[in-house]
Order: structure tokens, then C-alpha cells, then sequence
């Protein structure tokens, strides 16, 4: 068998020469307006609805599922719908990473920030819940710019690229913690008044997560945001970020604190959790992240989600 090469440690080195060209070419959309970036993104989207014939079956599969009271038509337009925000989103990265603080500000707007004001007035440690919606990471990078902000993020084995989403992600004073640093890091973060931007709504894996609903469907859950209220001694507070019709820009909108939360059963915490979550997919079904396969681990003797 052969090894497999070592990366080089040099981010210089011909290794990462496309990695350079793929971040130039961000850097270089970042000074074109948002809305043709934009516009450009939702046309990429669209594209790869027609062509990426395993992901539109995944993010098929998971509409369906959690929308049985819609048709198959109706599914498969908010499929097709999904793909153009996923474009979008990932055609402004550029945009969102290297844009200056000004040009952002002038297309990103925030509700009920009073919500989110109250708490910390009265001495409350923050968790903003935050579920995998396609814009949530200007939804992080910009509340850095005004609040004291900490984040995860996992590690990405290619080193320039690694550097790249750190630096895109804090240039306004985020803090990002990786998924494997020990968990004391994260909550002395907390403790100490920073508004937690938690993500919460991926497949944990093996004997990670716990079975509760999530539109009716035993999911497989991280039960982590209950202890990590507990252990920060904090409130949550539903957070969602949404892209604009018209490739306008972004709304962030921050939710009341979830109520009587967390409590002593992490199984309601979870839930509750969920149901938070659903009502944001609910308000804006097609930003939502269906291409991520959220159903893949079953119970014990069900079929494989995705298989047929």
C-alpha cells in the first residue's frame, strides 16, 4: 500500500498554488457589486441542480420527508430553489470574507437585536442558537463586529485553505475554537460574556448524539447545547440569517430566550432545540441546509435513509 503524501507545512510550496489561485479569484469577486456575485451564484445553483444528481436526490429525499403536506412538484421546485441559495451563498464567500466592513454593513441588517441586548444588560452568558442555514457564517462574522463572539470550527487539512476560513471568519473580532480543543476552552469563553454562535443541527456520528424528533422523524441529535447552558451558565437564544430576494444582501433576525431552558432532561432540551429549528425552516424552507445527509444514522434496525 502506498502512503499517502504528507502535505507540505510551507503554504507557499506548488502544493497549494490552486488553493492560492481559488482564494484569488474569491478576493477578486469580493470587489464586484454583491448583487451580480450574487445573481452569478444563484445561476451556479441552478446549474448544479441539473447536474449533481446525488445531492438533489439527498436534498430531495429530506424535503419530502419533512414536508409531507406538499406535492411532489412543490418538492421538487423547492429543491431546485434550494440549489440556487446554496450558489448564492457560496459565490459570496468572497464577498463575505474579504468585502470591507462598510460594503457589508450596507446590505446586512439585524431584528430584534433588543432581544439579545436585554440579556446581556441583565448579566446573562449568551448562546445564540444558530442551525445550519446556507448564510450562516456572515451571520457570525458580522455579529463579531459589535459583540465579543466565539465560534466552532473544524479543522481543514489543507493548510492555506485552513488560514483562509480562519482569517475570513474573525477579521471582526470572532473567536473560533476547534471541535476537538478541550471543552473548558469554549465554556471559560462563555463565562467570561462572550455570545456563544453554536451550531448545532449535523449528524453526530457513532455514539455522539441521542434519537429525538425533528419533524416527526426519530433524528439522530447532538445533546450538547443543554450542557453547554448548564455549564455556561448561559440563556439561548434562537438566531437565524437570511439571504434577501433580489440578492439584496442579509437579514439577521435574534429570537426570545428558549423558555425554562435548559432543564435537568437533556431528551426535552434536545427537543426543544429542534422545534426551535423547525419553526426558522418553516419561515424560510429553501436556505435550509437539505444537501447535508441529516437522517443518515438510523435507529437500530431501520433502513438506510438514502439507499432507495
Amino acid at each position: 500500500m502506498t502512503p499517502k503524501k504528507k502535505r507540505p507545512d510551507n503554504i507557499y510550496a506548488p502544493y497549494y498554488w490552486p488553493t492560492w489561485s481559488g482564494l484569488g479569484i474569491m478576493w477578486v469577486s469580493s470587489l464586484l457589486p454583491y448583487s451580480v456575485t450574487a445573481r452569478s451564484g444563484r445561476f451556479l445553483g441552478w446549474i448544479l441542480f441539473k447536474l449533481h444528481r446525488s445531492r438533489r436526490r439527498i436534498a430531495y429525499i429530506n424535503i419530502r420527508t419533512c414536508f409531507t403536506d406538499k406535492t411532489d412538484q412543490e418538492c421538487l421546485t423547492l429543491t431546485s430553489e434550494h440549489f440556487s441559495q446554496v450558489g448564492q451563498s457560496f459565490m459570496t464567500t468572497g464577498f463575505n470574507w474579504y468585502a470591507s466592513r462598510k460594503r457589508i454593513l450596507a446590505i446586512f441588517k439585524i431584528k430584534g437585536i433588543h432581544h439579545l441586548n436585554k440579556q446581556l444588560a441583565n448579566g446573562k452568558n449568551i448562546i445564540l442558537l444558530a442551525p445550519h442555514f446556507v448564510a450562516l457564517e456572515i451571520g457570525a462574522i458580522m455579529l463579531a463586529n459589535d459583540y465579543p463572539t466565539v465560534s466552532m470550527y473544524q479543522f481543514v487539512k489543507n493548510a492555506r485553505m485552513d488560514r483562509a476560513i480562519k482569517n475570513g471568519r474573525c477579521r471582526f473580532g470572532m473567536e473560533l475554537v476547534e471541535r476537538r480543543a478541550p471543552l473548558r476552552r469554549l465554556i471559560k469563553a462563555i463565562r467570561s460574556g462572550k455570545s456563544f454562535y453554536y451550531l448545532p443541527d449535523q449528524d453526530p456520528g457513532p455514539r455522539a448524539g441521542i434519537f429525538v424528533p425533528f419533524f416527526n422523524i426519530q433524528t439522530y441529535t447532538y445533546p450538547m447545547l443543554s450542557r453547554f447552558a448548564q455549564l455556561g451558565k448561559a440563556v439561548v437564544l434562537p438566531c437565524v440569517t437570511k439571504q434577501l430576494d433580489g440578492c439584496k444582501g442579509y437579514e439577521m433576525t435574534i429570537r426570545e430566550p428558549l423558555v425554562n431552558f435548559p432543564s435537568s432532561d437533556e431528551t426535552v432540551d434536545t427537543t426543544v432545540m429542534n422545534q426551535a429549528i423547525e419553526k426558522e425552516i418553516l419561515d424560510m424552507p429553501s436556505q435550509y441546509l437539505w444537501i447535508h445527509k441529516r437522517f443518515k444514522t438510523r435507529p437500530e434496525g431501520s433502513p438506510d435513509f438514502y439507499s432507495s
